[in-house]
C-alpha cells in the first residue's frame, strides 16, 4: 500500500488483480478492467464581443458521460455473471440494476484501490474465442454500464 499520498513523493499503485462483487448476486476476480471514468461534452457557444466586434468561442459543459466498464479474465466454471446478465435477457432490468464494487489488488491480494458504481447492469457478456491448435486461456468480457461512479479508496 502507499505510504504517502503526495504525487511527487509516494509511488504509484500498482495492481495485479481486480475483485469485482455485484451486491450479492456474482462476483469474482478479473485481471483487466478498462473504462473507469466520466467524460463531460463540451458545447461551443459562439459570442460577438460588442465592444470589439470580435467573434468569439466559449466553451461550456454539456452533459455528463459515464463510460462503459470491461472487464476480462480466463473463463471459470462460475456462471453468476452469465446469471446476472440473463435478468436482463429475461427483461428484469429493475432486478439486474444493482450497486457493484471494482476493487484493485495488489500483488499479495490487498485492496489498494476501490470503485463503487451505481444502478449498474451487464450489457454484453462474451465467451471465449477458441482455437483447437492455440495454446491460450480462453477470455469471457463482461461490459457494465452504470448511472455513476465513485472512487471509495
Amino acid at each position: 500500500m502507499a505510504t504517502t499520498k503526495d504525487a511527487l513523493t509516494g509511488d504509484p499503485l500498482v495492481g495485479a488483480h481486480f475483485k469485482v462483487d455485484v451486491s450479492g448476486k456474482a462476483s469474482g476476480f478479473f485481471t483487466e478492467v478498462s473504462g473507469i471514468g466520466s467524460e463531460t461534452q463540451v458545447i461551443e457557444h459562439k459570442i460577438t464581443l460588442e465592444t470589439q466586434g470580435t467573434g468569439l468561442i466559449r466553451k461550456v459543459p454539456g452533459l455528463l458521460k459515464w463510460n462503459d466498464i470491461t472487464l476480462k479474465r480466463g473463463i471459470t466454471a462460475n456462471m453468476d455473471f452469465y446469471d446476472w446478465r440473463k435478468l436482463v435477457e429475461q427483461g428484469k432490468i429493475d432486478d439486474a440494476r444493482v450497486s457493484v464494487t471494482i476493487t484493485m489488488l495488489s500483488q499479495d491480494y490487498q485492496p489498494i484501490a476501490e470503485w463503487t458504481l451505481d444502478a449498474a447492469w451487464p450489457s454484453k457478456i462474451t465467451g471465449p474465442s477458441i482455437k483447437a491448435d492455440a495454446n491460450e486461456i480462453g477470455i469471457e468480457e463482461l461490459t457494465i454500464v452504470h448511472e455513476g461512479i465513485t472512487r471509495t479508496m
